[in-house]
């Protein structure tokens, strides 16, 4: 199998990397890629159509696999054509390109389609409605690849983390070690979701259909919520962070403070609650996912062998 994988050097591209290696030829590719890359990937800029035809129709890959996005939830109320070329309108061009050639798709979205009103976990069910830019063009990006005839998978995921890039877990651990004071919002709720799992389970759905990988995805093409299980707020997230960081020595934090979203306005409007509903994954491929505590130790593990990316 030829495998095309996006954002290569992103946090979840990363991880993929590694877990789809088993299934063939991973092909990497993303936006630095051809200034500054350790693995030859190729240059792909997703607000760039032209690049994205010509970069699949050079690796004619078997399935593509899309993680990279514009992410800058914030910036993207003030870049709104940008984050709608690269979240919105990119994945209708892969999905058309990966249908030209006989491919497959997985894509990656996110829980912030939704407005965050319900206090249940939202299911596939559950109509969209996001609140800001980026939820917006994230939604797009979904519609584009449905209306599109391609085999594919939509996965779902919410407040990522992971050991490199730019995320909470990073965030927290960096300033803990700068600040003696820190103020966490308290009534924002969802399910902290490492990117590791994320690629484990993408790279065992692979596997499940690896006989024949086409009709696999097209007998259960459609939208699935991947995150870990369980729910908590941004300031639970952080105590956790604190409490389980295996360097915790290093901390010069004495004070955590809960604040309502209030007190910490930003240019983009967060979903209260956004956690997901993962029972359809679970059933559908037969899939255990980790609770978010249990994945937060399992990421720290990882640390411990593998230095922190704001250390490095």
């Amino acid at each position: 199998m030829r495998i095309l994988l996006t954002g290569s050097s992103g946090q979840v591209g990363w991880e993929l990397q590694r877990s789809l290696a088993a299934f063939g030829e991973v092909v990497c590719a993303g936006r630095a890629a051809s200034v500054n890359s350790e693995d030859n990937s190729l240059h792909l800029d997703l607000s760039a159509p032209e690049t994205i035809c010509s970069v699949i129709r050079e690796v004619k890959p078997n399935l593509i696999v899309n993680p990279a996005a514009y992410t800058a939830v914030d910036k993207a109320e003030t870049e709104p054509q940008l984050a709608m070329a690269v979240n919105g309108t990119a994945p209708g061009i892969i999905a058309e390109e990966a249908k030209r050639l006989g491919a497959v798709v997985i894509h990656y979205s996110t829980d912030y389609v939704f407005n965050g009103t319900q206090s249940t976990p939202y299911t596939e069910d559950d109509q969209p409605d996001p609140q800001n830019i980026y939820g917006r063009t994230k939604l797009a990006g979904e519609k584009a690849i449905q209306a599109v005839d391609v085999p594919h998978l939509i996965l779902r995921t919410s407040w990522v983390y992971g050991l490199r890039g730019k995320n909470f877990l990073l965030t927290m651990l960096k300033l803990a070690r700068e600040r003696e004071e820190l103020k966490v919002v308290n009534d924002q709720i969802g399910a902290p979701t490492w990117s590791r799992m994320i690629a484990t389970v993408s790279a065992d759905i692979v596997a499940q259909g690896q006989t024949d990988l086409v009709d696999f995805i097209s007998s259960n093409s459609g939208i699935y919520h991947l995150t870990a299980t369980g729910q908590t707020s941004w300031y639970e997230f952080a105590k956790a962070i604190f409490e389980n960081d295996p360097n915790k020595n290093q901390q010069k934090l004495k004070h955590l403070l809960p604040i309502p979203s209030h007190e910490y306005p930003t240019p983009a409007k967060r979903p209260a609650y956004s956690t997901l509903d993962t029972s359809k994954i679970s059933k559908k491929f037969s899939i255990n996912l980790y609770n978010w505590q249990d994945a937060l130790l399992s990421a720290f593990a990882e640390s411990i062998s593998v230095p922190l990316a704001f250390q490095r």
